[in-house]
């Protein structure tokens, strides 16, 4: 069975995944008549629920907007994103698929900072472009609650500063917004959506970014030996964030 041969119709998205990221949608004015989104979509198991998500909320909500998504391989040989594409296709979405040897180009432009870091920022800056080329105003990307607690963590703890993702803000140059519609969803959420509904996950596994424990991982770990002892330990790191989180929405 080829991977556009996996895609089950008759699978439902889970009403909690839902109705969280509906009342993100509405808490944060995310969504808005018209918008034409492109979502960051790297294949993993966040942004492909967060794929089938938006795809149900174009043909159930009553705001109308466009959406597409655009995948950027930075020709790494730990990670191949290319099974997307006859999945995209088939799927029916309007797709972007965006080689760029981000690995070679590490190797004679990277300063000071980890490969991680210019990996992120480079895709980062593909992403904005083929907004741009493509006619798209909002960003779309897949990180969820966990993310954020585990970034508001690092800040705290290594860089002295209260600090975290933001749920929707308008970038510096000015033309695109930037949304976050998981951040009231947990990761076990879309790993559990994943699992049930048989998505087409791609395992990333580029040696220079797992071959070592890493700060968000000593983080996940930390919050998950709390939350075993506190279960309300992330609906309370919400709230505490919640300036955080909302920062830069009085600019979109």
């Amino acid at each position: 069975m080829n991977i556009a041969e996996q895609i089950r119709p008759e699978f439902v998205t889970p009403k909690s995944l839902l109705r969280q990221v509906g009342k993100a949608i509405g808490e944060y004015r995310l969504i808005r008549e018209g918008d034409r989104i492109l979502l960051g979509l790297s294949g993993g198991k966040d942004s492909l629920a967060l794929l089938h998500i938006l795809n149900h909320f174009q043909r159930h909500a009553p705001i109308r907007f466009e959406f597409a998504a655009v995948t950027i391989d930075p020709q790494s040989d730990g990670f191949d994103p290319t099974p997307l594409i006859p999945y995209m296709e088939a799927l029916g979405v309007p797709y972007h698929y965006v080689r760029e040897p981000i690995v070679k180009l590490a190797e004679t432009h990277m300063d000071n900072d980890s490969y991680c870091a210019f990996c992120s920022r480079m895709k980062r800056g593909l992403m904005y472009r083929t907004a741009r080329e493509q006619g798209y105003n909002v960003l779309a990307l897949a990180q969820h609650l966990d993310d954020l607690a585990e970034s508001f963590l690092m800040s705290a703890f290594h860089g002295g500063k209260l600090k975290t993702m933001k749920a929707h803000y308008r970038i510096d140059a000015g033309d695109l917004r930037v949304i976050r519609p998981l951040v009231m969803v947990r990761e076990r959420q879309t790993a559990d959506f994943a699992k049930a509904a048989e998505l087409p996950v791609i395992v990333e596994n580029c040696p220079m970014c797992f071959g070592a424990p890493t700060q968000r991982q000593h983080m996940k770990e930390l919050l998950a030996a709390e939350e075993r002892q506190h279960s309300n330990l992330f609906k309370s790191l919400l709230t505490a964030m919640q300036p955080l989180v909302r920062d830069g929405l009085e600019k979109t």
